[in-house]
């Protein structure tokens, strides 16, 4: 069964990309066939990944927008990376609200072109934009796990909280909870701040937090830099090894455990 994945939070910087490229190029080295989705209009991760959506479409194309939609299959490209796919972002996303209005169905458009894609893939993680509209909605409808990075200070929980209502208002759509793990980011254990709102994170959602915390690492910076997912650069060797942990945890989870649903 292919799983989907949607990586968001409401808020920028959190390390939304970092974290869907990080674990994507971690489930492909195992074997498993990835595709990653940029549901974002900055498209930050098509450009991490050195795809452009001028010359490739985008998730833009599966919409119809002025006629009929691409075949899904026509938009997904692979990677200089074995087993890694892609299908872009573009700037004319961000039109999508302004120009879908009111049309019925327009929720479900990435749900039906998942439907296809399954015999293609076992997991697909969705890059998520930072607002609610017509492409968050799509990803969260589509997805049956939602992680939601969030940098360990305090001005972070702000935007984990806008997102866990918004998640609210598609789950009262879905008729069902959906599964969600937090995942602390940019976590320095040399600081009290830091220190502070992981304790804060796990006493306020308990079970919905990971046990892995990702921790600041230059040298994941480093990897955006370069272009390279994680697991192609030896020398984020603390950052890769909490991505790891990350990952074993997340498919270590029961696809049906309501862990975290209430939170």
């Amino acid at each position: 069964m292919m799983r989907v994945w949607a990586i968001s939070n409401q808020k920028g910087g959190v390390g939304k990309t970092t974290t869907t490229v990080a674990l994507g190029s971690l489930m492909a080295e195992s074997g498993k066939r990835t595709l990653l989705i940029d549901m974002d209009p900055h498209a930050s991760l098509s450009g991490y990944i050195g795809v452009e959506s001028a010359a490739h479409g985008s998730v833009y194309d599966l919409f119809g927008i002025g006629g009929n939609p691409l075949p899904v299959r026509t938009l997904v490209h692979a990677t200089q990376w074995d087993r890694l796919s892609v299908l872009p972002a573009s700037a004319a996303m961000i039109t999508l609200d302004r120009q879908i209005g009111t049309r019925p169905g327009m929720g479900l458009v990435l749900t039906h072109a998942l439907a296809e894609l399954a015999p293609d893939f076992d997991h697909v993680l969705l890059d998520c934009p930072p607002t609610l509209g017509v492409l968050m909605v799509n990803a969260l409808a589509a997805s049956d796990r939602l992680l939601v990075p969030t940098q360990t200070e305090a001005l972070a929980l702000a935007g984990l909280e806008r997102m866990l209502r918004s998640l609210s208002m598609i789950e009262r759509s879905r008729g069902k909870p959906m599964l969600r793990t937090i995942v602390p980011t940019l976590y320095d254990a040399r600081t009290h701040a830091s220190r502070a709102c992981l304790a804060q994170l796990r006493e306020q959602y308990g079970d919905a937090v990971s046990e892995a915390v990702i921790p600041t690492d230059t040298q994941i910076r480093e990897a955006s830099a370069a272009g390279v997912p994680l697991a192609s650069w030896p020398a984020a060797r603390r950052g890769g090894l909490a991505y790891r942990r990350l990952l074993d945890e997340l498919l270590a989870l029961p696809v049906s455990s309501m862990t975290g649903a209430a939170a």
